[in-house]
């Protein structure tokens, strides 16, 4: 069912990028709010989260300090700044916990904090070379 709200930044979803075109996001994968459209109540702008490590570590690539996801914990979990995306509500829906439970976990602030400075590195905002890779 999709959000009929605006999810607030650091709030991790999951998302459906049905209709993208690959290379791009094609399928459901959890996402974490980086920013909600100040124009439009009808979008927000995410960053794609993964278990799949980067073949080569970049700036814009964040392994985060623990899973969000309440039934992947323990999973190395990576951010990937560089497909940052402005979404519509409807593709957004609450994180399925066990036993059919649905939630909207938070991001730790210190992943969140690295991931604003990996999508700022991937968006060419940081010159390279301002902070190390994480």
């Amino acid at each position: 069912m999709p959000l009929l709200y605006q999810p607030r930044p650091g709030d991790v979803v999951m998302c459906d990028f049905a209709g993208y075109v690959a290379p791009e996001m094609v399928k459901v994968r959890p996402v974490v709010v980086l920013a909600r459209n100040r124009t439009s109540r009808g979008l927000v702008t995410v960053v794609p989260l993964s278990t799949t490590a980067p073949d080569k570590l970049e700036y814009h690539h964040h392994q985060l300090a623990t899973n969000p996801l309440p039934t992947k914990a323990g999973v190395i979990c990576w951010a990937k700044c560089d497909m940052v995306a402005t979404v519509a509500l409807a593709r957004l829906d609450r994180v399925k916990g066990s036993k059919r439970q649905y939630m909207v976990p938070k991001m730790a602030a210190a992943d969140f904090e690295a991931i604003k400075i990996g999508v700022a590195h991937a968006l060419d905002l940081i010159g390279v070379g301002t902070a190390p890779p994480p």
